[in-house]
């Protein structure tokens, strides 16, 4: 634990103008002014991942910031894509991962410059480029300002838990005290009573998840934010996840022609909304398609290409490997239709679904 006495003195103007209003509102003439605090704030060399100094505008939270832990510098974004703008040395697999892990996971993003980013998907990949090039503890003055506060509560989820994955430490800098919960802070220094109070880390809030069909023409609002190619095959049947009432993930499932059976159906096309990213949703809807196909007596399988999809697919104890990701021919992600040869040089996995099966009933009000 280290104190922080903090003090901030300027000079006070002296113009005709300010004379008028310290007169017009009765303020007493000053030659200079003067801000100070004291706060406790944990040491870097104690053990936390993630702190969070919070309170409103005119509080002191930069102010303390910038005492404790320095000016935080500025990261340029010159490049033609995003990818390019990080640091020289940096592969590009820990770079995408990096993106993935904040729920940055959109790749035709990724290819493009940082300008014509949303504020949303600027937050993400500025926070992944922090943490991949500077030291600790990293921190984020103004933290999620800019962006709604839904995509603030998402991206704080994502963050946290990349922090923690890494052991790295973050502070964030906010005046929005919805991010607590989702952030789940180690410690929180609120400005507003400038106490220092230790979190146990707990579960993020509770979401409402709807799972079911969907006509073909949603696909149109996926589209765009899928790594592959925009088409999907008309006889797709399409499945979306509803978060708290608002349509934020899509999945297709298609017939697949196996030399020994008849029931196999196909994951195609899974993609969250950008503002969604980060909370595990494709992998939910995944896995309730499956449990419902399951259900009906049928096989549900993948065969993602996504780095991050292969690894989330593999990490899970729902799924299992068929085949490693290579160059599979004939029998791989592509729909009957479009299986031609730049298909069968994608690298993709192969992964059937072994978790349990939804009740009958349950499971065809979701497939039919």
């Amino acid at each position: 634990m280290q104190t922080a006495h903090v003090v901030v003195e300027t000079a006070t103007s002296t113009s005709v103008r300010a004379r008028q209003v310290s007169s017009m509102f009765d303020v007493p003439a000053q030659s200079r002014a003067r801000l100070e605090w004291d706060v406790d704030v944990p040491g870097n060399d104690e053990a936390w991942n993630v702190g969070l100094i919070v309170g409103p505008s005119g509080s002191g939270k930069s102010s303390v910031m910038r005492h404790v832990y320095g000016e935080m510098p500025a990261l340029d974004w010159s490049a033609p894509s995003v990818v390019d703008d990080f640091r020289k040395g940096l592969s590009v697999e820990a770079i995408t991962e990096a993106c993935s892990a904040v729920g940055f996971n959109t790749i035709p993003a990724w290819l493009r410059p940082f300008a014509v980013l949303s504020n949303g998907e600027r937050f993400r990949v500025d926070l992944a480029r922090r943490m991949l090039e500077l030291p600790d503890p990293i921190v984020v003055d103004e933290f999620t300002s800019v962006v709604d506060r839904q995509v603030a509560q998402i991206g704080s989820h994502a963050a946290q838990k990349y922090v923690r994955r890494l052991g790295r430490k973050l502070v964030a800098v906010t005046c929005h005290y919805d991010v607590i919960d989702w952030l789940q802070p180690d410690w929180v220094l609120d400005m507003s009573t400038r106490q220092l109070t230790r979190r146990l880390l707990q579960r993020r809030p509770a979401l409402d998840i709807v799972v079911g069909r969907v006509p073909y023409a949603t696909w149109a609002t996926f589209a765009p934010f899928h790594y592959l190619t925009a088409d999907l095959h008309r006889s797709a049947r399409c499945f979306g996840l509803w978060c708290n009432g608002t349509l934020a993930a899509f999945a297709g499932a298609l017939h697949r022609p196996h030399p020994k059976v008849d029931d196999v159906m196909g994951l195609s096309r899974l993609v969250t909304l950008p503002d969604w990213q980060g909370l595990g949703l494709a992998f939910v809807l995944a896995d309730t398609v499956g449990a419902a196909y399951r259900g009906i007596g049928k096989r549900w399988h993948s065969y993602p290409a996504h780095p991050s999809l292969v690894r989330a697919f593999d990490r899970s104890p729902l799924w299992r490997m068929e085949k490693a990701p290579g160059v599979h021919s004939g029998y791989t992600g592509a729909s009957s239709s479009t299986a031609g040869r730049s298909q069968q040089q994608r690298p993709c996995g192969v992964f059937s679904y072994v978790g349990p099966a939804l009740p009958r009933a349950e499971a065809e009000a979701i497939i039919a």
